[in-house]
């Protein structure tokens, strides 16, 4: 088998909030890439062996001082590098050329005039009597003097330097961002620097994955039992198909029902992985004890670690039945680890806690297995197609660990996540039906305690709210509302209050992120 981590790109990170896009852009061109914070030491950055480095953009301005700056170890490393917006800044200002405050900041899309004769940049061009590539700005500072040895090979009105390079040093820098979508040739420029400049090659690929994964499963393993918490997401289902692959029975799944689940998710994880994989899943009914245990509780944060801490509880007591495991396994993927390491800036703050990562017990005896643990979610979704799981499973809209817990606001009730259930199903099933369920990043439905007047026939009501949730993103930092059709949207609501007895209103959530999150809670 090839080595799929032969190639390897390395991003620094300067705290842009496109910094994982960057790495998910080069792993799309087939070649591995990593993220560390601009800080880490040379020796880790040596070891990691890279072909090429990225510099990600950043919040800061270099014209301040102890502002991020890139060293001149890394750029004597003799390794083509690419700067991007802060990150080409940061080499302009360390290798005597000189940045500025402008005084016209770019936000948005522009219109950048490229140079002929660009290594980086030439030939990328639909109409090349025009010159020009359309890019996303984001930039409140300007180079304005070029360090020696550097040529401009691409300006705008407001930035005459817009894109830099040294083919002799084999250093390239773009004001503009060609990991974002809008930045129309973004990809070919990634390629063009991956492929052509760095010399690397196209090996990680879904089926490369798999195979070396259980390859490494086996290794790590032996004959040894594991066991999983599974809990019918998309992380812990491809955990569960890549590990019976590797294992067979080997493997024991844990699947705790909460009872805060979708409409008949449980039925259909045990479906899945039961009786059509042959996969070993104890089903642990434990609905009631998550509702006695969520009793009179409304901090979201609160619910968040009940759920997660209950779970914990639950999960140990069966796998204590397990006298044989000697190994567990989790689905923490590549952002979990970079987020709860506070690794793109090193200072994170706590929006909410992570449901995934740092959850277990210190005393735990069991050795963890991670397969997923260096994927992003899209390349999870890959490797479960290439494995044969359902499609409606794996790429399914996101979904919380504490589930409907945290989308019934206030205190978790029984009656209120039967209600939630029944109309978020409502909701879901109309997307799919309006073929809409994939031209929308993530959709569902929110329990709203609070009752409102409706009249239903000759009677007058006084029952729940329920509002809908959908929003287009591309990496779920930033996102706009969905606007679905009005005629979907009056559909939708009159099935679920003419069929969900116990709502009487309907609202539709128009609140982009930010300033608003994407869940409630």
């Amino acid at each position: 088998m090839k080595n799929i981590h032969a190639d390897k790109i390395l991003i620094l990170d300067f705290g842009s909030q496109y910094t994982q896009l960057i790495a998910r852009r080069v792993r799309e061109l087939g070649t591995y890439s990593e993220i560390y914070p601009w800080d880490i030491s040379l020796n880790k950055i040596t070891a990691f062996n890279a072909k090429g480095i990225i510099l990600s953009g950043g919040p800061e301005s270099v014209t301040l001082e102890d502002t991020p700056e890139i060293s001149n170890e890394v750029i004597n490393l003799g390794i083509p590098i690419l700067g991007i917006c802060y990150g080409m800044q940061t080499l302009v200002n360390r290798m005597g050329g000189a940045v500025e405050v402008s005084s016209h900041r770019e936000f948005g899309y522009a219109h950048v005039n490229v140079e002929s004769g660009s290594e980086l940049l030439t030939g990328l061009i639909d109409d090349a009597s025009k010159n020009v590539l359309d890019v996303w700005m984001s930039h409140g500072d300007r180079v304005v003097q070029l360090p020696e040895d550097f040529n401009v090979i691409a300006s705008t009105q407001n930035a005459p330097i817009a894109a830099i390079e040294s083919p002799n040093k084999k250093i390239y820098g773009l004001q503009f961002h060609p990991e974002v979508t809008h930045t129309r040739q973004g990809k070919q420029i990634l390629q063009r620097f991956v492929h052509e400049i760095c010399g690397c090659g196209s090996d990680w690929t879904a089926a490369n994955i798999v195979q070396e994964a259980i390859e490494n499963i086996k290794s790590q393993i032996g004959d040894e039992q594991v066991v999983l918490g599974l809990s019918g997401g998309v992380d812990s289902s491809v955990v569960a198909a890549l590990l019976h692959s590797a294992i067979g029975d080997q493997l024991t799944c844990i699947f705790v029902d909460t009872g805060l689940l979708r409409l008949n998710e449980g039925d259909q994880v045990m479906e899945t992985f039961s009786q059509h994989m042959g996969v070993n899943v104890i089903r642990v009914d434990a609905e009631q004890r998550y509702l006695e245990e969520l009793e009179g509780v409304v901090d979201p944060e609160e619910k968040r670690k009940i759920i997660g801490n209950l779970f914990i509880k639950i999960f140990e007591e069966e796998s204590a039945n397990l006298t044989n495991a000697k190994w567990l396994a989790q689905g923490t993927i590549y952002p979990d680890v970079i987020e709860s390491a506070g690794a793109t800036t090193g200072k994170a703050h706590l929006i909410k806690s992570h449901h995934n990562v740092g959850g277990l017990p210190k005393e735990m005896k069991l050795k963890l297995v991670e397969p997923l643990r260096e994927l992003f979610k899209d390349e999870v979704r890959k490797i479960g197609d290439e494995l044969g799981l359902p499609h409606e499973m794996i790429y399914r809209h996101p979904f919380p660990g504490p589930g409907l817990g945290v989308r019934i606001l206030g205190e978790v009730k029984k009656q209120y996540a039967d209600l939630l259930r029944l109309a978020d199903d409502i909701f879901i099933s109309e997307l799919r039906k309006q073929k809409l369920y994939d031209e929308v990043s993530q959709a569902f439905a929110v329990f709203l305690p609070v009752k409102s007047v409706g009249v239903m026939g000759d009677g007058r009501k006084y029952d729940y709210v329920i509002a809908l949730r959908a929003v287009e993103t591309i990496d779920f930092m930033t996102a706009r509302w969905a606007h679905l059709p009005y005629e979907f949207l009056d559909h939708v609501s009159r099935r679920i209050i003419n069929e969900v007895i116990g709502i009487s209103r309907v609202t539709y959530d128009i609140s982009g992120k930010p300033p608003a999150t994407i869940e409630w809670e």
